[in-house]
């Protein structure tokens, strides 16, 4: 009789966990920094995106966290001193209902990902009654 890997599929499901805990994070980050003007570099807050690459297991990790090039939000504020000479001054790249959206994209892959678990371990605890 051949023996299979019994822990492929909870692998599987806990790193697809991981992933979005991680996604989440991301997201977190970008709501929490969504009215920073100045991020240390002289431009204000940039979006981040998380991108993920398959693991030898079949799973899913991290790759590398991206920045969103798009262009900076432009608002009219002629009396703050970061303004430009029009007196508009840059506001990060982030939109909180696309954060909310992905947000809850991840939170719904977390959760399927878990129902995976629970279905795995209904079917091994069958199996094993099946087998007394």
């Amino acid at each position: 009789m051949e023996v299979h890997n019994s822990l492929g599929p909870i692998d599987i499901a806990i790193s697809g966990m991981a992933a979005q805990n991680k996604r989440m994070e991301i997201i977190s980050s970008n709501v929490a920094n969504a009215q920073t003007n100045e991020a240390g570099n002289g431009e204000p807050y940039r979006r981040l995106e998380a991108t993920f690459k398959t693991n030898e297991i079949g799973g899913v990790e991290l790759d590398k966290i991206i920045a969103d090039n798009s262009e900076f939000q432009k608002i009219s504020d002629p009396g703050n001193p970061l303004a430009d000479e029009n007196g508009y001054i840059s506001m990060p790249n982030v939109s909180l209902p696309v954060e909310m959206m992905n947000l809850n994209i991840a939170a719904r892959a977390y959760q399927a990902n878990i129902a995976s678990l629970k279905r795995y371990q209904q079917m091994m605890e069958t199996t094993l009654e099946l087998l007394k």
